[in-house]
């Protein structure tokens, strides 16, 4: 199961909004078939496994371990059950049950009305880790929030300034590669008004391989204006505003609710949007509205040596950071949100 895990992995970025699941299949203690998924609406990871066996005739005296319920539904593919049943494999181990109500137990089910013997809840804690984007989802109803933002060691993330001006530097060419490969990991990236007419920022990957993110605005009054640079066509802009609904190219406008619950409303529409990942990068007030009201599961927080004695606050936790890493000139602080938030 820890190879099945490694395999998954590398799915990470590239399947969304499906779940990344490894699959390795073992013959009198010896692997002979592995794959994962590799890509959303292309083949699941049993199924790249059970190609990868050269000799097919093994496989009905073999195990296959995978990280996830295999599915027992059509979706973009035919269900992963039917192949592992046809192919003549009669074990199965899964490591954890899949959330999603067209799966959920449907797969298990299939595969011992099918004469599989099988096991479930092997490194269940690790598969629902890795997982943790996907069974949020689920459970939540909501996207995986990530927060991000560097700060002084005084704690401010910027100075008070006009847009003419250019933002405090923080961090350096490391922490910004980083932050890049964060984003090209992500479904979706998310700022707020002041952000984009403060910063004028790309909000895309393009410092790393790999695909940029969604690009989410919260500009509830329409205030941003229509040459800056988070309409460009890198990736696809989405509005989320009080004013219209829209659509143009890349570009769409969404009306939702601003009054009462504006991010629980944000995020509904997210979710309806099968977004199952957001890195919110800014600003202070849209960071600190998700710590407050607790919509947050993890928080990546760059922290600088330098001290500035005034400016924008950066949000405020309650709790110690779960690790800390140097990297570049700056420190990696990453929380992880507890039940009690």
């Amino acid at each position: 199961m820890q190879d099945c895990l490694k395999l998954a992995a590398k799915g990470l970025g590239n399947v969304a909004p499906n779940p990344m699941v490894g699959c390795v299949i073992v013959n009198n203690a010896k692997i002979i078939g592995k794959g994962y998924h590799e890509k959303f609406g292309e083949a699941h990871a049993e199924i790249n496994a059970i190609a990868s066996v050269k000799n097919k005739k093994l496989l009905k005296d073999s195990i296959l371990y995978v990280s996830l319920e295999p599915c027992a539904h059509y979706g973009k593919t035919p269900p992963c059950s039917d192949a592992i049943l046809k192919c003549g494999i009669r074990k199965v181990v899964i490591g954890s049950v899949d959330p999603n109500p067209l799966v959920k137990g449907k797969g298990i089910e299939k595969l011992i009305r099918g004469g599989c013997d099988v096991v479930t809840g092997i490194l269940e804690k690790e598969c629902i880790e890795l997982n943790k984007r996907f069974f949020t989802f689920y459970r939540e109803k909501r996207p995986y929030i990530i927060l991000k933002w560097a700060m002084t060691k005084d704690g401010y993330i910027d100075k008070k300034r006009t847009k003419e001006e250019k933002p405090l530097k923080l961090t350096d060419k490391y922490a910004a590669k980083l932050s890049h490969k964060w984003r090209s990991e992500e479904q979706a990236i998310m700022v707020g008004t002041n952000t984009v007419i403060m910063d004028n920022p790309l909000l895309t990957a393009r410092h790393v391989k790999g695909k940029s993110p969604m690009r989410i605005v919260m500009d509830r009054t329409l205030k941003i204006l229509p040459d800056s640079r988070i309409f460009s066509n890198f990736a696809s802009v989405v509005i989320l505003n009080s004013k219209k609904n829209s659509k143009s190219g890349n570009m769409e406008h969404v009306n939702i609710k601003f009054k009462g619950k504006m991010l629980h409303n944000a995020l509904r529409e997210l979710y309806k949007r099968n977004i199952q990942s957001v890195i919110v990068e800014g600003g202070a007030n849209l960071l600190s509205s998700f710590v407050k009201q607790g919509l947050w599961d993890e928080a990546r927080v760059f922290i600088s040596n330098k001290k500035i004695g005034e400016g924008i606050h950066a949000p405020v936790f309650s709790g110690s950071p779960v690790s800390k890493k140097k990297i570049g000139n700056v420190t990696l602080n990453r929380y992880i949100k507890t039940v009690n938030g």
